[in-house]
């Protein structure tokens, strides 16, 4: 995995939590780190011990270990059994390896929990106000979109009984913000709402502006492409 790079003053840190976003940020990472020549870094962060994980979980940790071989990263970092917030975890790693660079995914809080608790961002400015934060959203295109979706718009769910109705203005009602893309040729709400819950991207079906359930739908996404986060 190792090997011996040009430069010393740089540093890249790729952190990553489960979902399909994890490999676009290591790509990402990687990107970065090639250009400059320099060490680079992948981490993940877990409350629970790594022998409590699930399947999926230690999958996705697999994977990325797999990932991080390839592209000949300095290490693969797992911090498991973790307690603290993750905010000074990364900020621990970020000065225990000289890193210069963070890459992240869109935060998974909402707006109001930013509002109340403070987002991961603004705690890791506080931490390690010299690191340069790479903040890379969740894309607002679908995969061959082009047949079938209009390009994403901003959206929100709002809880009703026991569904959730799609609405396009924030309320204090909202529970769910997102990205509905509209199928071509209706005149009703019909498509696909891409949101994030509980630190892993969903996209759920509308049909006539209702969400019946948040069930994830079978449906890639074009990870080639960053675009401006929700």
């Amino acid at each position: 995995m190792k090997r011996i790079k040009g430069r010393t003053d740089e540093s890249i840190l790729v952190c990553v939590y489960y979902g399909p976003n994890g490999e676009r940020l290591i790509q990402r990472g990687c990107k970065i780190a090639n250009m400059l020549d320099c060490p680079l870094y992948i981490l993940t962060v877990d409350p629970k011990p790594f022998d409590e994980l699930d399947a999926e979980k230690t999958g996705y940790i697999e994977k990325w270990k797999q990932l991080a071989e390839q592209h000949s990263a300095n290490a693969f970092i797992l911090k498991d059994n973790e307690k603290r917030p993750i905010s000074k975890v990364i900020a621990e790693v970020a000065r225990d390896k000289n890193v210069t660079q963070i890459v992240l995914g869109q935060t998974a809080q909402s707006r109001w929990e930013q509002i109340a608790k403070g987002s991961i961002i603004n705690a890791l400015l506080r931490e390690i106000p010299f690191v340069d934060l790479h903040i890379i959203s969740v894309s607002r295109q679908l995969k061959n979109s082009d047949s079938h979706y209009d390009k994403g718009v901003r959206a929100y769910l709002v809880k009703e009984e026991n569904l959730y109705r799609i609405i396009f203005k924030h309320t204090k009602e909202v529970e769910f913000e997102g990205i509905f893309f509209k199928e071509f040729g209706t005149d009703f709400d019909n498509g696909i709402f891409k949101f994030m819950k509980d630190k892993e991207t969903l996209q759920v079906q509308v049909h006539d502006g209702i969400v019946k359930e948040l069930t994830n739908v079978a449906m890639d996404t074009d990870t080639t492409k960053d675009n401006e986060y929700l």
